[in-house]
């Protein structure tokens, strides 16, 4: 007996369907962050289906192919300066607490740096990928950014040798500050000298950051360290994070992101 024309499939009540944003919450909650953002180009990949219309743009993208690649790369500058602008505007300090800056220092070749080529670092499509990989990034590595923090304004130092003599003069000077109040309990016999003193120290300190131009040092320190920080942490491919739970090993093979 030949079934009806208009006999249709039913779906299955117990079949489990999830939403795109629900899915993405519950990805990031359970810690899942590497397979957020491999699956965060899945949705412009499965908008690519193939269609009657799909079919009539690529015909006509045949037939004046010099305006369809001018449109590609204009597609793409776009895109790329829609990324560019969401890091900018972005705090990359906006997830990060004590207890990153607490935790052990990942490895610096395996973890840090990573394998070399195309899975370890990519650029992000999109500016939602863009801030979840600086955002997760920068608390994994807080430690790294930090020794590399510190190695830069050595190397600024080094190539200022003025201002490396200010940042020690400024310390000789409150070290002798130090050792004035310990040594003749200047805060319980004379407070007023103890705070006459003091007061001397953040003048003299003020006038050796001046002329030996120590805060340039500080802010090529700074804008070189953050702009190594936001490249790195940008570029660089979430990997499977540590879980606290042993299980959550198993349960990661199980997991199968499937859009619906």
């Amino acid at each position: 007996m030949a079934p009806s024309s208009s006999s249709t499939f039913k779906p299955n009540p117990l079949s489990l369907s999830v939403p795109d944003p629900a899915l993405d919450r519950w990805l990031r909650d359970s810690g899942y962050l590497d397979l957020l953002d491999s699956t965060a180009t899945a949705p412009s990949s499965s908008a690519s289906a193939p269609s009657s219309s799909s079919t009539a743009a690529a015909a006509a993208a045949a037939a004046s192919p010099t305006s369809s690649a001018s449109s590609g790369v204009a597609a793409d500058v776009l895109a790329f300066a829609r990324t560019l602008s969401s890091l900018l505007a972005l705090n990359p300090f906006a997830r990060l607490s004590a207890a990153d800056l607490a935790a052990p220092t990942p490895s610096w070749s395996l973890a840090f740096v990573g394998p070399p080529g195309a899975s370890s670092y990519s650029w992000p499509p999109t500016p939602t990928q863009a801030r979840l990989r600086v955002q997760e990034n920068i608390r994994r590595y807080a430690r790294n950014y930090a020794a590399l923090a510190i190695l830069v304004f050595a190397c600024c130092l080094y190539r200022m040798p003025m201002a490396l003599l200010g940042m020690l003069a400024s310390l000789a000077v409150w070290e002798g500050v130090r050792y004035c109040r310990d040594h003749w309990a200047l805060t319980t016999r004379a407070p007023g000298i103890a705070q006459a003193l003091l007061h001397c120290a953040q003048i003299a300190t003020a006038i050796l950051l001046y002329v030996c131009n120590l805060q340039f040092a500080l802010v090529y320190a700074i804008g070189l360290s953050y702009l190594v920080m936001m490249l790195h942490a940008s570029l660089r491919k979430l990997t499977p994070s540590n879980l606290q739970d042993p299980g959550n090993k198993n349960r990661r093979a199980q997991v199968q992101p499937r859009r619906s």
